[in-house]
């Protein structure tokens, strides 16, 4: 068994910032900017690496929209050059182009191949109450403890895709099925990849910017390819406005992507069925047959892309208090203002420190894993997010509530982001624009 060390204790503990992604470095170069010291860990190889497995993907926020202001600062006497503000990098841009180099800049104070184990109240599991104000969090790894002043966790929802069954759980089947499912959208400029789906009949499950970012894809892949088509399944009863605002959309690639997806399914390249909510998946000759749980069979598919969403993986933290939303997994305080069965206009109100503050003192989950299971994160919000954290955690109470946000709208209104709500609908939604449907990228399935 390797030998545990510690971290020395002074009275200048590191903040630890779980994760080297966009919102985890932003933190970092946030508490920087304050003369704190961060100690960012990051599980993987590089910066950025969960963004670096959706490389292909074209976000639909431009440069302005995805460089931290504190990040942007600490790049600026390493000769670093902002890329253009108006154009929409790829993952792989994001990455190569602006992570990468705010983690060198960062230098040492970010660790590559550092997984997360576990956090905890130094000494206390979380039954126990004396010392949780007083005493340090510690943070475990495989053979190492780290003493921490506080903890942000910023490690994404990019490891949790959510299953193809439409229970939460994974159907019956599905695990068995796991070489014909694909959960994320498919690089078809690879050619292997390509080759994996073209000619093919292709399943795509999901109602989000990944699954319009993959019908798009296979739009062109069938225009290319004969034989190839693609059967949409939608867990809601009708597509609605599932292809978003359009041109009223306040991110203007994001309302072309629906805009395309939606000219996609009129050419007939795209099959719809609503209503679908998958419990088996059968093994046949030619491929796997999906069932729904009221019954109905869909003929047999040779792939399935399931791009329906993604979970937190919680299990790491199960030794600090932790006070969340029992539906999204958010913290409680932010779960109103997110939550997919109210909210479909992608406004979120200003939120910080004190919405992502936790009964543990000193925890914070920020970014995409503050939105526990609601979809449309924004890095955006993440960067706003980390800033008033930053600022509380330096005693400046005042900016830490000073929390100003202004997210683009989606040109959507009503609140069914689960199932289909006439009722509320016909009220004309939360942004209280016209309420007929709407008929008409992305980063990643979030950005």
């Amino acid at each position: 068994m390797a030998a545990v060390s510690e971290v020395s204790e002074t009275a200048d503990l590191p903040v630890v910032v779980i994760g080297a992604g966009p919102v985890g470095l932003a933190a970092a170069a946030h508490l920087v900017e304050r003369g704190m010291t961060p100690l960012v860990l990051e599980a993987g190889p590089r910066a950025g690496a969960n963004v670096r497995q959706w490389n292909h993907v074209r976000l639909f926020s431009r440069w302005a929209e995805l460089i931290d202001p504190a990040a942007e600062k600490l790049l600026a006497p390493t000769g670093w050059q902002s890329p253009d503000p108006d154009t929409y990098p790829t993952g792989a841009e994001w990455a190569q182009l602006y992570l990468q180099p705010l983690a060198d800049a960062l230098g040492e104070r970010v660790r590559f191949g550092a997984r997360v184990e576990g956090v905890a109240r130094r000494g206390r599991d979380r039954v126990v109450d004396a010392g949780r104000d007083t005493e340090p969090l510690t943070v475990h790894l495989a053979d190492e403890r780290i003493t921490a002043r506080a903890v942000i966790d910023a490690s994404g929802t990019w490891g949790g895709p959510n299953p193809l069954g439409g229970d939460g759980l994974p159907a019956v089947g599905e695990s068995a099925s796991a070489t014909r499912i694909g959960y994320q959208v498919p690089d078809l400029s690879d050619p292997v990849v390509r080759a994996r789906y073209a000619g093919r009949r292709i399943a795509v499950a999901g109602s989000g910017h990944s699954a319009l970012t993959a019908l798009v894809a296979f739009a062109e892949l069938a225009e290319a390819e004969p034989g190839t088509h693609v059967v949409w399944l939608l867990r809601r009863g009708q597509v609605g406005d599932t292809f978003g605002g359009g041109e009223t959309d306040q991110l203007p690639a994001r309302g072309a992507l629906g805009i395309r997806a939606a000219a996609a399914v009129e050419a007939g390249r795209i099959s719809t069925v609503t209503g679908f909510r998958t419990a088996a998946v059968e093994q046949t000759d030619d491929g796997v047959i999906l069932v729904a749980d009221d019954g109905r069979r869909l003929d047999p598919v040779a792939e399935v892309v399931v791009v329906t969403g993604f979970r937190p993986d919680l299990s790491w933290l199960s030794e600090v208090r932790l006070d969340l939303d029992p539906v999204l997994q958010a913290p409680r305080a932010l779960a109103p203002l997110i939550d997919p069965n109210v909210h479909s206009c992608g406004t979120v109100y200003p939120h910080g420190a004190r919405e992502l503050a936790q009964p543990e003192p000193g925890v914070f989950l920020v970014g995409m894993k503050s939105y526990g299971r609601a979809p449309t994160f924004l890095a955006m919000t993440g960067y706003e997010q980390v800033r008033s954290v930053v600022a509380a955690l330096d005693g400046d109470q005042a900016a830490a509530e000073r929390v100003e946000l202004v997210l683009p709208e989606t040109g959507v209104c009503g609140g069914a982001g689960v199932f289909d709500d006439p009722a509320g609908a016909a009220e004309g939604g939360c942004c209280g624009a016209p309420a007929e449907p709407v008929t008409l990228g992305f980063g990643r399935p979030q950005d």
